[in-house]
């Protein structure tokens, strides 16, 4: 069947980690709004089930394949139109893994020990003065480039992400900045972080955020009678019936108007302040929730009933990608970076010739470029302690450092050294100029402008 797309002048992307059971915070935070969205007629939607990157986090295989079934279910069952969109599951569409790669071969070191999972497992471990990088996997470190081929490949506009995820798509764009830079500008373009300021965030059981890691989920598509009973564990205060009750803090309530329309929660709003009883709001919050979640509950298990059903719906949303985005995409780009028929170039015709003795030149000019800018060398003594140099293009010793006991301690005034702008900030005892500031802070300043060019800066 033909896709029901509008003629869209935005497309969205949007990932899901098959990583667990979606619960009721899933789905006000991220499915309904999303579902939502996908009904914008200036807007090509593109969802995706994140399975590649659920392996990070959960290497149990049958607990991988059963959440991708229900959390398609669940998409499904919540109004996402596979018609409408495109939706389809990460593992399906091959070319993602080999632009994964492309721009592996482009992404900075420096970038990626910026992110911020990687950095807070290295915290961790520092904290615990165990290794850096213990139980760290090439997976974890690697998370960012794999997000970046999802956005790319597709050439997204738009990713609607949360505050805490903006810096994914701000290295999204730096690698995409960078490819464009090696091998030519406008093979991608650049995305945007849709920061969701508004979504809501349920509080879980206890009060706290709702989320699996707390172990105080409500199951989006619990049974009628576990409903009930999950929402008579919610946390309360042992205000008694007749007595005043806030609304500000009360788990229930937030959740409670999280579903209710606003006159609903004016009048839910006025029986805290006339003091219901909690099982009477708890009854009240129930019969809410079922009133919106039943009819979906209904469709979720028909849908897990005909596992063959979605995995049809999957196969075919990919095939239908692939087709249109995914494979010429990556035959454009392998063209790009070189991987072509051996037939064509290399002089086997005058213009092919003229344009692969252009490509060589530019690329030779490149790296004559790139060779002579100052580099930082970060290196270990005998000593056991760590220390850097900075060399301009010529090799010449503009700065040396004193000895550090790790070498983030020397990365990190590396970091320092890149963005200084005034000569009192080489004013420091841990550093020896080899030559006058003014230099030092000249080479510097043209390292940042290069890294600036090619999409590398902070």
């Amino acid at each position: 069947m033909a896709m029901s797309h509008p003629s869209p002048s935005i497309r969205s992307l949007t990932g899901i980690t098959t990583s667990g059971t979606p619960h009721l915070g899933n789905y006000v935070g991220a499915i309904r709004p999303a579902v939502a969205a996908s009904r914008e007629p200036d807007v090509e939607a593109f969802y995706f089930l994140a399975d590649l990157h659920s392996l990070i986090k959960v290497q149990e295989p049958a607990r991988v394949q059963r959440s991708t079934l229900e959390i398609a279910a669940a998409w499904l069952a919540c109004g996402l139109d596979p018609q409408r969109v495109w939706f389809y599951r990460q593992s399906d569409i091959p070319e993602i893994s080999e632009l994964t790669w492309l721009l592996t071969c482009v992404a900075g070191k420096g970038l990626l020990n910026r992110a911020h999972a990687y950095k807070a497992a290295v915290d961790r471990n520092r904290a615990e003065s165990l290794d850096e990088d213990a139980g760290v996997s090439a997976g974890l470190f690697m998370y960012p480039v794999l997000m970046s081929a999802d956005i790319l490949m597709f050439n997204a506009h738009r990713v609607p992400v949360g505050r805490d995820q903006v810096q994914h798509i701000e290295m999204a764009r730096d690698i995409g900045q960078r490819f464009n830079h090696v091998y030519g500008e406008g093979l991608f373009t650049l995305p945007e972080a849709a920061i969701e300021e508004q979504v809501a965030t349920l509080p879980g059981l206890d009060g706290r955020k709702m989320s699996k890691s707390y172990d105080n989920t409500i199951p989006l598509f619990a049974p009628r009678e576990s409903l009930r009973q999950l929402i008579n564990g919610i946390v309360t205060d042992s205000r008694l019936p007749g007595e005043p009750k806030d609304t500000e803090g009360s788990p229930l309530f937030q959740i409670y108007q999280a579903f209710a329309s606003p006159a609903e929660t004016e009048t839910m709003r006025r029986a805290y302040a006339e003091g219901i009883g909690w099982g009477e709001a708890k009854r009240l919050l129930f019969e809410r929730l079922d009133t919106e979640i039943a009819p979906l509950r209904e469709r979720y298990e028909a849908l897990m009933a005909q596992p063959a059903e979605i995995e049809r719906t999957l196969r075919e949303g990919a095939a239908r990608v692939r087709q249109k985005y995914a494979t010429p995409v990556m035959a454009r780009l392998r063209q790009a970076v070189g991987l072509r028929d051996l037939s064509e170039g290399n002089g086997a015709s005058g213009a092919a010739g003229g344009a692969t003795a252009e490509a060589q030149a530019l690329s030779k000019r490149a790296a004559q470029e790139e060779a002579a800018l100052p580099r930082f060398k970060q290196y270990r003594e005998k000593d056991g302690r760590f220390y850097f140099k900075l060399h301009d293009g010529a090799g010449r010793l503009l700065v040396q450092s004193q000895g550090f006991d790790s070498p983030r301690d020397a990365g990190d005034l590396i970091a320092v050294l890149r963005g200084v702008e005034a000569a009192d900030a080489m004013e420091t005892p841990e550093i020896e100029l080899a030559v006058p500031a003014e230099e030092v802070l000249a080479a510097l300043a043209r390292l940042r402008a290069a890294e600036a060019e090619a999409g590398l800066e902070d």
